[in-house]
């Protein structure tokens, strides 16, 4: 799940990425943002969710996976969209343009 954050001052937006898997240990977002380089996400315990913040700039498109326990790769299933890598699957979108 994706929740965003628009600031008045800054080209910016604030993205919360979630995500919820039943046999997770460990997910890292790993990204266009990041150089495709994977980084940790943090597991809430009250809310049992992995969450990680990053801030983008504004009116701009990126693509992203989540990589489970290392090996497994998902998708955002609330992401804005979908579209085709060159692995036979699909990277999901976060679009960073105010509603």
């Amino acid at each position: 799940m994706l929740s965003k954050r628009f600031f008045k001052t800054k080209d910016e937006t604030e993205v919360t990425f979630e995500f919820q898997h039943p046999d997770a240990d460990d997910v890292q977002l790993v990204a266009e943002f990041t150089d495709w380089q994977p980084v940790p996400m943090k597991f809430n315990k009250k809310e049992q969710v992995f969450k990680c913040k990053q801030r983008l700039p504004l009116d701009q498109e990126f693509h992203f996976r989540y990589l489970i326990n290392g090996e497994t790769w998902d998708n955002d299933h609330q992401a804005d969209g979908y579209i085709p890598n060159g692995f036979g699957t699909d990277n999901s979108i976060v679009n960073t343009q105010r509603a």
